[in-house]
């Protein structure tokens, strides 16, 4: 299956989201190098989360969590190892916005603690 066409504007707006939060990193002592869990957040109705949810491990991502919220929406959570270089990150964000327009859910981003190769 061919994957759908992301709107390069919305890519765009993600890259520079992505940017900010890597530079954020990299003034906390981050090594982006350096290969850690990285979660990724999707939202969405319920019957399009659960089937997300159902075909994580055909997507290469480790299934955390499903969250319901009081609104009604619900959402999903995933982990996979990575090292966070900007080139790597915006695959793995352009990957992410094909799961969205494939599954008719909303990514809401990614996060990962700091690596600074010291053991804390």
């Amino acid at each position: 299956m061919k994957p759908p066409a992301v709107d390069p504007k919305r890519l765009a707006a993600e890259l520079e989201a992505d940017a900010e939060v890597l530079r954020a990193l990299a003034e906390n002592g981050d090594i982006a190098e350096l290969v850690r869990d990285v979660d990724l957040h999707f939202k969405g109705a319920e019957p399009d989360i659960v089937a997300l949810g159902d075909e994580a491990e055909d997507l290469g991502l480790e299934f955390i969590q499903f969250n319901e919220y009081e609104d009604g929406e619900w959402s999903v959570d995933f982990r996979l190892q990575s090292s966070i270089e900007p080139d790597i990150m915006a695959r793995l964000t352009h990957r992410a916005l094909e799961i969205e327009l494939a599954y008719n859910v909303e990514y809401d981003g990614w996060g990962c603690a700091v690596q600074s190769g010291h053991k804390h």
